[in-house]
């Protein structure tokens, strides 16, 4: 059995924002695509993520620090720079599935961003594509098709 790496089963086309969209605008991506993160970047570069658990997180304390008196106002003053994890855990694309599912369980997270070695965003692997990688694994060893859940082979 070969060893999968993250390059051959992350997702590619990532929806990301820039650290100076508003929370309300992030927001509103992530519930049109359904999604529960977003890479933040500039120029094509990582520099930070944020997520659905993120904008939940953003306490009336939190707000009120940052001069918000509302949830509902939050939303629309603040920008994704003033919530958002700066720098967040990475991963290499011609790493293993195995080295990110172990990253995510130590660390306590559903997804890391995929850098390429010169910093810039290549994709993102999630429990999801992981999930996605198993299933793929057992129909092939069950004999059936694996049709809906391929991988990228590059």
């Amino acid at each position: 059995m070969r060893l999968e790496l993250v390059k051959d089963w992350m997702s590619r086309d990532v929806m990301t924002v820039t650290p100076t969209m508003s929370l309300h605008e992030a927001d509103a991506l992530m519930r049109l695509h359904g999604i529960r993160r977003l890479p933040v970047v500039v120029d094509g570069r990582l520099v930070g993520i944020i997520t659905s658990g993120d904008l939940r997180e953003a306490d009336t304390a939190r707000l009120r620090d940052l001069g918000v008196t509302t949830r509902n106002d939050s939303l629309s003053q603040l920008i994704v720079a003033q919530i958002m994890t700066p720098d967040p855990l990475t991963i290499l694309p011609d790493k293993t599935i195995g080295e990110a599912a172990q990253q995510m369980l130590q660390y306590a997270i559903g997804a890391l961003p995929v850098v390429a070695a010169g910093g810039e965003l290549a994709g993102i692997i999630t429990e999801s594509d992981i999930f996605r990688m198993v299933v793929h694994d057992w129909m092939s060893a069950q004999g059936s098709s694996t049709e809906p859940y391929t991988r990228y082979d590059v």
